[in-house]
């Protein structure tokens, strides 16, 4: 959830690290850090924002070529300067920065303290510097030795980033649980290493990503990559697509804005060479290579978090209504321990916009464990889950930034279709027909995507008379249902409004007694199976003096007559409608935390990658 820069080399170091913290600051954090190795360590850390630091730093001796930057996420101890990273050793002269939690640190502190270790901030990091380093001065062996070995004493999650103020030219990296990426400069002997690729990708674009229990030396202008039991290893050197200008805003005010008006393209681009609606084509790689055990599996389970366990949510139908498999969709967080009933012929899809979720990973472990196949989705090109998979497919997005996925949903979506739309042609559970209809409604939705996004105008509108009530609630059926809980959920996250998606059969069965003349109330109520169902749905709502807002098809003039505000969205087909009618519901979640003040690309206490649990 934190964010890791560092950098040995030639150049000055201080632009490098401020830079690259700044292009982390999208993922989350409350504090933020910088060690600078030049004859001695320096470390100059605040609370607060990246900001914050640059004025701290200002006058003070920022020179060297080899250093290291942090932005914490609080974990253990509160967030203030004393916690903020990166930590000191008990002598001072080695530092860590680290994202993810050391389980075992209450014990190993209270060994170190009988041994004269005198600890001065809440964390767990400390506790590991501090053991790197008396390992370091007891045990006669080398730096690197030092850490492995220290290393195989914790237990917990970690991505490290280690220097000692006697090996000038050295540093050192390991992970486990949480992502390291090592970036291979242009110049001889450069090297950075961040926890994702966007603070180092204007420098370099080919990179090595460290495994599971391994540890990263950059000793004299060289790199060697052991496992933590000292087995040397051959890394991959892997060349990153994404290009700097997908990391910058693009004259929008806010990523989140700049992210919902992509998603044309980025639909298109997730779908782009797996289908062709006039050739009849549709091919995803991995569901090629695994068409036989998708066609015979008796279930499919789903697995993600947030955002991503909507989409599974749309998966859902999806695979139900055109393959006709039995999906179960878990939350990753409570899959991992409630001891889940596993088949060898099940078929696991994780899914995951960073590809670093720790507890989708955990899920993941788990099902391989079990013997079941795994195919995640994953927007994160190398990432963790993607290498953690018997195979899957990339949903190719680009980048996203603002916290709060917005792209990342639609392609997600976008992916699964194609998923279904594959499996269910293999079965035979779906016409010809059919098949080429969805193909060309598939092909179509790009272009009914940019119209939706006209419906900005409306929502700014929208926002201005609702930026002040305290709850939203959020109604759909079949296919609409997670759409509500998507647009629920942006709503929450960035404005910090209550808000909660039901189904809008479940109203009769509690919510309703929540609805009075300040409960606004969203609606999905497009052109479908259900549509009479849901116009009752509003005209319960009316009867009680609800604030109805829906969410209708060009053209509808019964809802129109019902409810107090409209959002048109182009007609579509009923299995494609999240795709189209969570645009209006970004759009309004963001116009609603810009009036209120919000801090949109980076709400309070949230992290756009969750990497520890």
């Amino acid at each position: 959830m934190c964010g890791i820069v560092a950098y040995i080399g030639k150049k000055d170091v201080y632009p490098i690290l401020i830079k690259g913290l700044q292009r982390l600051e999208y993922r989350g954090y409350d504090s933020a850090g910088i060690a600078i190795l030049n004859g001695g360590l320096k470390v100059y850390k605040k609370a607060g924002k990246v900001s914050e630091l640059v004025e701290y730093s200002k006058g003070k001796d920022v020179s060297g070529h080899v250093g290291m930057g942090h932005t914490r996420w609080a974990t253990h101890g509160e967030p203030n300067d004393r916690n903020a990273h990166p930590h000191f050793s008990q002598s001072k002269h080695f530092a860590i920065i680290h994202n993810g939690i050391i389980e075992n640190y209450s014990s190993i502190k209270a060994e170190l303290k009988k041994r004269g270790h005198e600890f001065s901030s809440d964390t767990d990091t400390e506790v590991l510097i501090h053991l790197i380093e008396d390992i370091y001065e007891n045990g006669n062996v080398s730096l690197d030795e030092s850490v492995r070995l220290a290393l195989g004493e914790v237990i917990g999650a970690y991505a490290i980033v280690i220097l000692a103020q006697e090996h000038p030219e050295e540093l050192i990296c390991a992970r486990k649980g949480s992502p390291i990426v090592i970036g291979v400069g242009k110049e001889q002997g450069e090297y950075f290493v961040a926890s994702d690729a966007t603070p180092i990708i204007e420098y370099t674009n080919n990179v090595i990503y460290l495994n599971d229990g391994e540890v990263g030396i950059i000793k004299d202008g060289n790199l060697v990559i052991k496992t933590i039991s000292n087995e040397i290893q051959n890394p991959y050197i892997q060349e990153l697509e994404f290009k700097l200008e997908m990391l910058e805003k693009g004259g929008y005010d806010h990523f989140m804005l700049k992210e919902i008006y992509e998603q044309p393209r980025s639909i298109w681009d997730s779908m782009r060479g797996r289908m062709d609606a006039r050739k009849g084509f549709l091919r995803l790689g991995g569901i090629a290579e695994f068409e036989n055990k998708f066609a015979n599996a008796k279930r499919i389970i789903i697995i993600g978090c947030g955002t991503s366990w909507h989409a599974g949510l749309v998966a859902e139908y999806l695979i139900e209504d055109l393959a006709r498999i039995p999906v179960e969709v878990e939350y990753a967080s409570e899959f991992r321990y409630r001891n889940p009933v596993l088949y060898e012929d099940d078929i696991v899809i994780p899914i995951s916009q960073s590809g670093e979720t720790a507890d989708t990973l955990a899920a993941i472990e788990l099902a391989k464990s079990k013997g079941a196949t795994i195919f995640g989705v994953c927007n994160v090109v190398g990432s963790s889950i993607p290498r953690a998979t018997h195979a899957g497919a990339y949903t190719h997005a680009g980048p996203e930034i603002g916290v709060a996925s917005t792209k990342a949903f639609t392609a997600q979506v976008a992916v699964l279709t194609l998923i279904a739309l594959q499996i269910a042609r293999h079965r035979g559970t779906i016409a010809d027909s059919r098949f080429h209809q969805l193909l060309n409604e598939l092909e179509a939705i790009p272009a009914k995507v940019e119209r939706a996004l006209k419906t900005d105008a409306i929502t700014k509108k929208l926002a201005s008379k609702f930026k002040d009530v305290r709850n939203f609630l959020y109604l759909g059926r079949g296919y609409g249902f997670p759409v509500a809980l998507e647009g629920a959920l942006k709503l929450k996250e960035i404005s910090y409004i209550h808000a909660e998606g039901y189904p809008a059969a479940e109203m009769k069965h509690g919510p309703i007694a929540l609805i009075d003349d300040n409960m606004p109330v969203v609606v999905i109520a497009t052109k479908n199976s259900s549509y009479e169902k849901v116009v009752s749905n509003i005209q319960e709502v009316k009867a009680r003096r609800g604030v109805v807002i829906a969410i209708v098809t060009e053209g509808d003039d019964v809802v129109k007559g019902l409810a107090d505000y409209v959002i048109e969205i182009p007609e579509v087909d009923d299995v494609l409608v999240p795709l189209v009618a969570v645009i209006p519901l970004q759009l309004l979640s963001y116009h609603i935390a810009v009036l209120r003040g919000c801090n949109v690309d980076q709400p309070r206490n949230l992290a756009k990658s969750v990497t520890v649990e």
